[in-house]
């Protein structure tokens, strides 16, 4: 079997494998403890981004001062496209942002930037899993693996988010299915262009974690202070910390 072809399969079933394992977890919770479990989608993609996403993206840029400043302009994109979204939600009907209560879901903005997000990470897992097989198929095979792994924690957060955003289960899935599709296609334009992809896995790297960082501190933390009760808190700290230690857990166990 050819370099291409190992290339293709892993990252179809490093793709698509994550995200059904995800669904099956986030799927399998009610819809009405959908709200409960933000939380742990918080400390998810909280734990991604500072344990994994950032401190790869550190390790390979040749500018950390560069880096950054794509995070913060990251930020300020994300920000945008937000006002964008809301802008043109209240021009169709009554707008969220002028009722007096608080919706029940956010009109599809933090599922559609957190599905921004997530293809970018996905596009730069199928560059690595490209140039570990050009290396050795052995150590293309561990990768596809340990990315299979670290992705499964991370889609169950990315799902949860998309059922809050107000998706259906079924469109939650089409969606995640389709942003998994770009670690295809990282792969194979890494196979042809590997050193011009690689020039972009800080970038790219790092606008994922602005996505999922704003996603977070933006959009679902404010939404956990309209429970500020004693137990709720205790609750969310501790769904917090659960999927903080999920991504470190299996970033130890991957290493």
């Amino acid at each position: 079997m050819s370099v291409l072809t190992w290339i293709i399969l892993a990252s179809l079933a490093g793709g698509v494998l994550s995200v059904l394992a995800a669904a099956a977890f986030a799927f399998n919770a009610r819809i009405a403890h959908v709200p409960v479990l933000i939380s742990y989608a918080v400390g998810a993609l909280l734990g991604a981004v500072f344990l994994d996403i950032l401190p790869h993206a550190f390790a390979v840029t040749d500018s950390i001062e560069r880096m950054a400043g794509t995070v913060l302009a990251g930020i300020l994109l994300f920000f945008v496209l937000e006002k964008l979204v809301l802008w043109r939600h209240c021009h169709e009907e009554q707008c969220e942002a002028h009722e007096a209560q608080p919706a029940q879901h956010d009109h599809g903005r933090s599922g559609m930037m957190i599905m921004i997000g997530d293809t970018f990470h996905n596009f730069v897992d199928g560059i690595l899993i490209a140039a570990a097989f050009l290396a050795d198929v052995k150590l293309g095979l561990v990768t596809a693996i340990a990315i299979i792994a670290h992705e499964v924690p991370q889609e169950v957060g990315d799902f949860l988010v998309l059922l809050h955003s107000g998706y259906s289960k079924r469109y939650a899935l089409a969606l995640n299915v389709l942003s998994s599709l770009a670690m295809t296609a990282g792969g194979i334009l890494a196979y042809f262009t590997l050193q011009t992809m690689q020039q972009w896995i800080p970038s790219l790297l790092a606008l994922a974690a602005a996505s999922m960082l704003y996603v977070s501190v933006a959009d679902l933390i404010p939404g956990l202070h309209r429970r500020p009760e004693i137990h709720a808190t205790v609750q969310q700290v501790a769904l917090i910390s659960a999927g903080i230690a999920t991504i470190w857990g299996v970033g130890a166990l991957s290493h």
